[in-house]
């Protein structure tokens, strides 16, 4: 029976240890830590029970259990110490009724970004002090060079903005929007000097970012020779050019709608097939971004299935209410473009994407975090949804989505 109990004790302590991250020193001795937080519901991935978290030099150092049980959880595999006693601490937080749980990472921003004649209005430091605010304590972000713009100096732009500015941990993706022996150079050092492990190519918004098929093959072969991930926004742009065309003249629709009617599900679920057909073919993952339409996910559903090494993600505005692109007031309506855009269907949509997510189909949420104010979308797009700078906020609240 003794035995017994220590091996659940032990097991116990190794899950929850995993999920604190906490480091691999322990006394027996009594220290002081410097915050303490008591009292809190402790949020793990396997399960929740109230506790104390005790910090030390920006480390967790010990983990409380204050249920019935009462085993304090060492940072070291092996020692549990029943009915531990709390550690001093020379800041004590209580986190009574409150949850406690490791800082979130949201894996999708573009923080200042330059996009559609205008700048995303979240820099580094609000976006970074948002993040913070909503319990997002890592972000990366996307370095995309324009057309004439070398990988690698883009590079350098971005860390600009964001070393002298930012507030948080981040990273960088890399956005390859065109294709050559100076980008397959620029990869190579990125990767190797600079720690970038993945590249963001784009089966959309074409003249601007989007790559061609040729192109996004050699992308995947030159990612694979690094070890990088590949992450693709699976729209088929032609098809999206020529509706818009059709939409704005033939049909004389200008508003925010003409969007969503603009980019039809279909055409998601095309691109993310595409994408994945070709990677599968390259024999390199792929991490499809921004999953909106149940259409997409379903063909990653079915190509993980098969045994395709794919992974998605939703944003947190995939949650919200597309309907509102109809709404008759432009202010709100443009208030919710993004691309792929938010579903019209929402409960529906809604539920199918929690399912997916339970299943392991979608692996991760971000936010495509891109923010644009009502005047920037109303002075570039009032009379041509084509011109309405894409993107919503969302890393403030991706948590509590």
């Amino acid at each position: 029976k003794k035995m017994l109990t220590r091996r659940l004790l032990t097991r116990l302590q190794s899950s929850i240890v995993s999920g604190l991250r906490c480091v691999t020193r322990f006394s027996t001795s009594v220290q002081t830590a410097d915050i303490g937080i008591t009292n809190g519901t402790i949020v793990n991935s396997d399960r929740k029970f109230v506790g104390n978290v005790y910090i030390k030099d920006g480390q967790i150092v010990s983990v409380v259990d204050k249920s019935d049980d009462a085993i304090c959880l060492s940072s070291r595999k092996g020692i549990t110490n029943p009915c531990a006693s709390d550690w001093p601490a020379k800041r004590m937080i209580d986190a009574e009724h409150k949850m406690v749980m490791p800082g979130g990472l949201d894996p999708h921003t573009h923080l200042q970004l330059p996009f559609m004649g205008t700048c995303a209005i979240d820099d580094f430091e609000y976006g970074s002090r948002a993040a913070l605010c909503g319990g997002t304590t890592c972000h990366i972000d996307f370095v995309i060079p324009a057309k004439d713009q070398s990988l690698l100096d883009a590079y350098h732009t971005w860390r600009s903005w964001a070393d002298t500015h930012t507030h948080m941990d981040y990273a960088f993706h890399g956005g390859i929007t065109h294709w050559d022996e100076s980008v397959h150079k620029d990869m190579g050092i990125l990767v190797n000097e600079y720690g970038v492990t993945s590249f963001k190519l784009f089966l959309a918004y074409e003249g601007l970012f989007m790559l061609n098929d040729r192109d996004i093959i050699a992308v995947m072969k030159r990612a694979k020779e690094l070890g990088a991930m590949v992450l693709c926004h699976a729209e088929n742009g032609y098809l999206i050019t020529d509706a818009q065309q059709r939409i704005f003249e033939e049909f004389g629709i200008a508003g925010p709608e003409g969007h969503q009617l603009s980019r039809p599900p279909e055409f998601e679920a095309e691109a993310t097939h595409r994408a994945m057909v070709i990677a599968n073919y390259v024999n390199t993952p792929l991490y499809v971004v921004h999953v909106q339409s149940v259409d997409a996910a379903r063909m990653i559903q079915l190509a993980r299935q098969k045994g395709y090494n794919v992974f998605g993600e939703n944003v947190a505005a995939c949650f919200a209410d597309g309907s509102q692109l109809w709404n008759t007031e432009f202010d709100t309506a443009a208030g919710y473009v993004m691309s792929p855009p938010i579903a019209v269907d929402a409960r529906h949509n809604q539920q199918e994407m929690i399912n997916m997510i339970a299943s392991g189909t979608i692996s991760t949420i971000g936010t495509d975090n891109c923010t644009f104010t009502t005047e920037q979308k109303k002075r570039l797009g009032f009379d041509d949804f084509r011109k309405i700078p894409n993107g919503v906020n969302g890393i403030e609240d991706r948590m509590s989505v």
